[in-house]
C-alpha cells in the first residue's frame, strides 16, 4: 500500500494538477495549515483525507504529522505544486510492490530490520518549469530528494529546506517530479522572504553565528556557483532570474540572522 501526502496552504489553484495525478496511490493524505481559500473543498473532491494541522513555521513537522497518518507500507511526499507522471508512478508501484518486496522478504506492515540491503527510500528527480520554460541547468538544474521511502524508516529533520532522514540505503528514480514553482516574480519573492526568515531563526535557535562578510560574500558565491559553475546561463533569462532570487535567498537568510 502507498500512501501520498501534500502539504498545503491556500493552493486551490494548484492543488487539483497534483491529486489528479496521485489518482493511482492507495491512500492520498492533505495535510493543510489552515487555508482560508478553497483548499479543502478540493482536496475532498479528489476523495483526500484532510488533516488540519497549524505549520508553526516547521515543514518538518507537518511532514511528520502527516507521516504518522498515513497507513501505507511506503510513503511518497509530493508538494502541491507538483505532478507525479504516469512514468514515475508506473516505476513507483514496481519497485514497492514488486522489486523491493520480493528481494528484500518484506512483508506489508513490517518492521525495519537491521542488516536489510535493499533501499528502503528512493531520491526522485525534480524538474522545475519557471516563466515559460524547464531548467536544466543551475542549481535546480540537477535536483533530486529523497521523497518516497518506507513509513518505519526515518524522520523529517529541520524546519525548512528539511530532510528525510532514513536508516537504510537510498536508490534514486529514473523518472522525474515534474515542479511548477512560483507563478510570478511577486510570488517567489514572497516565498523567498517567507522561507528565509523561518531558516534564520533555525541557525539562530541553534546558536550559529556567521561573520559579517558572509552577508555579501555567501551571495555571491552562490550566484557564480548557480550560474556560471553549473550553467545556469544557458537556461536564458529564467535561469538568471532562478540564480538572482536565490542568491538574494542566501543574503537573506544571513541579513536576518545577524539582526536576531
Amino acid at each position: 500500500m502507498i500512501s501520498a501526502i501534500v502539504l498545503t496552504h491556500n493552493d486551490e489553484a494548484t492543488l487539483p494538477r497534483c491529486l489528479k495525478s496521485l489518482s493511482w496511490c492507495d491512500e492520498v493524505i492533505v495535510v493543510d495549515d489552515e487555508s482560508t481559500d478553497g483548499t479543502v473543498a478540493v482536496a475532498k473532491k479528489f476523495d483526500a483525507k484532510v488533516f488540519v494541522h497549524t505549520f508553526n513555521d516547521d515543514f518538518a513537522a507537518q511532514r511528520n504529522f502527516g507521516l504518522e497518518k498515513a497507513k501505507g507500507s511506503w510513503v511518497l511526499f509530493v508538494d502541491s505544486d507538483e505532478v507525479v507522471t504516469p512514468e514515475l508512478a508506473k516505476e513507483i508501484i514496481h519497485l514497492t510492490s514488486e522489486v523491493i518486496p520480493a528481494k528484500a522478504g518484506i512483508q506489508a506492515g513490517s518492521p525495519i530490520r537491521s542488516g536489510m540491503t535493499e533501499p528502503l527510500g528512493f531520491y526522485i528527480k525534480r524538474k522545475d518549469w519557471l516563466f515559460g520554460r524547464w531548467l536544466s541547468h543551475g542549481e535546480t538544474g540537477n535536483m533530486k530528494l529523497l521523497r518516497l521511502a518506507r513509513k518505519e524508516a526515518g524522520k523529517w529533520r529541520q524546519p525548512v529546506h528539511e530532510e528525510w532522514k532514513i536508516q537504510g540505503s537510498s536508490g534514486t528514480l529514473s523518472h522525474p517530479l515534474l515542479h511548477y514553482p512560483h507563478q510570478n516574480v511577486a510570488q517567489f519573492l514572497e516565498e523567498i522572504n517567507r522561507y528565509s526568515g523561518i531558516y534564520a531563526r533555525y541557525l539562530h535557535s541553534r546558536g550559529v553565528k556567521e561573520p559579517a562578510w558572509h552577508i555579501v560574500g555567501k551571495p555571491l558565491a552562490k550566484f557564480f556557483v548557480s550560474y556560471v559553475w553549473r550553467l545556469g546561463f544557458l537556461d536564458g533569462t529564467a535561469g538568471l532570474v532562478v540564480a538572482l532570487m536565490m542568491s538574494f535567498h542566501s543574503f537573506l537568510v544571513r541579513a536576518k540572522l545577524w539582526k536576531l
